[in-house]
């Protein structure tokens, strides 16, 4: 039976704010890609994050990202490879402890906004993020945006990975995501996405924003859960998947 884990950005409220839909998608999801306080969220809660994972048996990775709360990690910074490992270092420590606290296992680390911006684009980025998982615990997987050069920094530092692939966001004729400022990099039809997530996962390709045919290599596609509709989304994506006999596992399983 094909298999596909669908992977999910939560724990990015702060304080008394709320954002995103954290307890209705969590249960239509096979893993998840927790804030670890630089771009959104507070130890509390990652804390209840991570509870709430564990709850559903959910898999749990850390979402770190540059120190921008204000620009919730989607601007650019001209960091250096060592500042970037300490920051990605430091983000994980911060989720491993929560999830030692429940007694559940990490699964993987996928880096957020810029910082994923950067390492598709640029080797050194990639492999310093590479580096900095596998020294925390080299079990661990990096989430890389498919035919990108995150997965040839992973595979240069030796880390374990696996490449995903975005639900509602366009894809350019090269292969990679549309900017989100450019008109129609968001995909809101909800038919439309969960008959593009079946084909990418059935048959390794999605038509691009030009329309033309691009090839897809994913072990999981990302859902984001922090949009009007998305619970909707989330919903009829699996109800898709399930029609065709494919079974949401998280990759950490599937990998094995």
């Amino acid at each position: 039976m094909i298999s596909i884990d669908l992977n999910c950005d939560m724990g990015e409220g702060f304080g008394v704010y709320t954002l995103g839909y954290d307890e209705e998608a969590m249960p239509h999801v096979s893993s998840i890609n927790v804030a670890c306080g630089f771009h959104a969220s507070d130890p509390a809660n990652m804390w209840k994050t991570v509870r709430l994972a564990k709850q559903y048996g959910i898999a749990v990775g850390a979402h770190p990202a540059f120190p921008d709360l204000v620009g919730f990690g989607r601007r650019s910074m001209a960091a250096s490879t060592e500042e970037i490992k300490a920051d990605v270092i430091y983000q994980i420590g911060a989720l491993w402890a929560f999830c030692q606290a429940e007694g559940i296992k990490m699964q993987h680390v996928k880096v957020h906004g810029a910082m994923y911006n950067q390492a598709e684009k640029d080797i050194q980025v990639a492999v310093a993020i590479a580096e900095a998982i596998k020294a925390v615990d080299p079990g661990l997987y990096m989430l890389c945006l498919g035919n990108s050069t995150m997965v040839e920094g992973a595979k240069q530092a030796g880390v374990n990975y696996v490449e995903e692939a975005f639900a509602d966001r366009a894809y350019t004729a090269q292969g990679t995501l549309v900017p989100r400022k450019q008109a129609g990099a968001v995909i809101h039809d909800v038919s439309l996405v969960a008959e593009r997530v079946l084909s990418m996962v059935k048959h390794k390709k999605v038509a691009a924003i030009d329309g033309s045919i691009i090839p897809i290599t994913a072990q999981t596609i990302c859902v984001h859960g922090d949009t009007p509709g998305a619970i909707d989304m989330i919903k009829a994506i699996r109800h898709k998947l399930e029609q065709e006999g494919i079974a949401l596992k998280p990759f950490g399983l599937t990998s094995e």
